[in-house]
């Protein structure tokens, strides 16, 4: 089973930001993170907690074919997919490839974002995980 690691180098009261690394023989890293700041858990308000999770792919009604992170404790939903900003984001993992200073059209504030998610969201499910059903997640920070 394929392990990636979640590292997350940045985190504000604003969002939390991140790397995912692909622990193959030289672990690389492939795309960038985006989630909501730490809330002591709180379900669609808060990031998930360090830890290690099963993820599977799913089906969800709102984002096509993704990945959900199982077992997460006291949460449910938590699936990884394309976002920009952290108000598209519900307790979820954002991805994309570059970070950018925007106004968030949703609120009209300038924050940090997180840009090309569409190219990161299919290297992600299509190149990187294109034959699997489920990986192992390991969420870090430094």
């Amino acid at each position: 089973m394929k392990v990636i690691t979640l590292k997350r180098f940045c985190l504000t009261e604003l969002g939390v930001f991140g790397v995912m690394i692909e622990q193959a023989v030289i672990p690389f890293p492939f795309c960038l993170t985006l989630e909501l700041p730490w809330m002591n858990n709180e379900k669609e308000k808060s990031c998930i907690p360090k830890g290690e999770y099963l993820c599977k792919r799913i089906k969800s009604p709102h984002f096509g074919e993704v990945f959900q992170v199982m077992d997460v404790p006291n949460r449910d939903n938590i699936l990884i997919h394309k976002a920009n900003w952290t108000t598209d984001l519900l307790g979820c993992i954002g991805i994309g490839e570059q970070f950018e200073e925007t106004i968030n059209p949703k609120n009209g504030k300038v924050c940090t974002s997180v840009m090309a998610s569409n190219n990161a969201f299919i290297e992600f499910m299509k190149v990187r995980l294109a034959n699997d059903q489920e990986f192992r997640l390991v969420v870090v920070e430094c």
